[in-house]
């Protein structure tokens, strides 16, 4: 995760959006999860499963526990390890509920010096509720949980439009320090999407009285494929990794944790959003909307929130891509969350996604969405192109 990050003094930056809770409660596994990528019985290829051995993984004991074990050599991290096996009702209603961003100890500070090309710090945009219910509003926009070596984390994702399969897309997308630890670590476990969470807009104080149909309303996703920047895999995560926000994107394929009767995620969901990888420049947009769920303080993680500004530039490194940067008090829990513009026909388009900010909250910034992240989504678009 982003936690902090010297860039040219003593100058500490967040991740606006994830991190461990101090809950990391074993969940009994599903007799019904019998090793496969996703639900289903999907089998693990072939080339994988030669890969999973050399590393010493056996499935069946990463269901049973196996998979707390973060040990450096069965921590998977090449774009081509990625495995998240279904374990039936690990993420169960009191677990989603409950599951925090950390408290971290980074100090209020801002990007004093930056090469390449900067704009003045935007004035803070105060987060706004997204209006519920979130099926009619925000249908797609959903809460991202997983696991990494320090407990359970949380994020926030997007349903994206699929051109193999118009209609009923299972891509998401959203923040690389959602989904893989970088550097010094590889891709996260038990990573599970619930688009349209707590679709009523109700505080976290009422959770545990609302209709878990309400909560969850589109049921549990479960990622069976994943990929994200080779940048982010080779130099992303903590401290160092912060001048690689630039690349601090992943998408993911989705299967469901119970059957939807056919469905994709798209149809349970409904909606989902176009991604726009040839932006206009980030001067010549005049608004930009960052949606999610933040989960730190004044937020609490239940109810979506939105920032609209104007977006202006953020360089990190002068021979790095430049991020957009709005003002915005989103906190912990939003990263990965979409970016919106206006599209010709004036529904929302995906430009970005939340990746970083500064302590306390004044503003954040999103990487722009390229050529490298365009490969891997025509990527992932072909390669599950022929499957439903």
């Amino acid at each position: 995760m982003l936690a902090a990050a010297a860039l040219t003094a003593v100058v500490a930056l967040t991740a606006t959006g994830c991190g461990p809770s101090g809950d990391n409660a074993d969940a009994k596994p599903s007799q019904s999860a019998q090793g496969t990528t996703g639900g289903g019985e999907i089998k693990i290829p072939k080339d994988l499963q030669d890969k999973l051995k050399q590393h010493g993984i056996d499935l069946d004991k990463w269901k049973n526990g196996e998979w707390k074990n973060w040990d450096k050599e069965k921590w998977l991290r090449e774009a081509g390890q990625f495995i998240n096996p279904v374990i039936k009702g690990f993420w169960n209603p009191d677990k989603i509920d409950h599951v925090k961003p950390p408290q971290d100890p980074s100090k209020p500070s801002d990007i004093a010096e930056d090469q390449g090309k900067t704009d003045p710090e935007p004035a803070a945009v105060t987060a706004q509720p997204v209006k519920a219910p979130y099926t009619s509003t925000a249908p797609g926009i959903g809460l991202l949980v997983f696991s990494t070596p320090e407990g359970e984390s949380r994020c926030s994702a997007t349903v994206v439009k699929d051109p193999a399969h118009p209609g009923k897309s299972n891509l998401v997308w959203t923040a690389a320090h959602c989904v893989h630890a970088g550097k010094n670590g590889g891709w996260y476990r038990n990573v599970m999407f619930v688009p349209n969470f707590n679709r009523t807009g109700k505080p976290a104080t009422q959770l545990k009285t609302t209709p878990f149909e309400d909560r969850v309303p589109a049921g549990k996703w479960w990622a069976d494929d994943m990929a994200t920047s080779q940048e982010w895999i080779k130099d992303g995560g903590a401290v160092p990794g912060v001048p690689m926000a630039p690349y601090d994107f992943a998408l993911m394929h989705v299967k469901p944790e119970e059957g939807t009767g056919g469905k994709s995620l798209e149809e349970m969901a409904g909606g989902a959003y176009q991604v726009d990888f040839n932006a206009p420049a980030i001067g010549k947009i005049p608004s930009l909307t960052a949606q999610g769920y933040p989960a730190e303080a004044p937020f609490d993680g239940a109810v979506q929130e939105s920032c609209t500004d104007k977006p202006t530039r953020l360089s990190l490194d002068a021979k790095k891509p430049t991020m957009y940067r709005i003002g915005c008090t989103m906190t912990g829990g939003s990263s990965g969350g979409p970016w919106f513009v206006k599209g010709p026909d004036g529904k929302p388009v995906l430009v970005s996604n939340m990746s970083m900010g500064p302590r306390p909250a004044r503003w954040s910034a999103g990487p722009h969405l390229g050529p490298e992240a365009k490969s891997i989504f025509d990527a992932m678009s072909k390669k599950w192109a022929g499957q439903s």
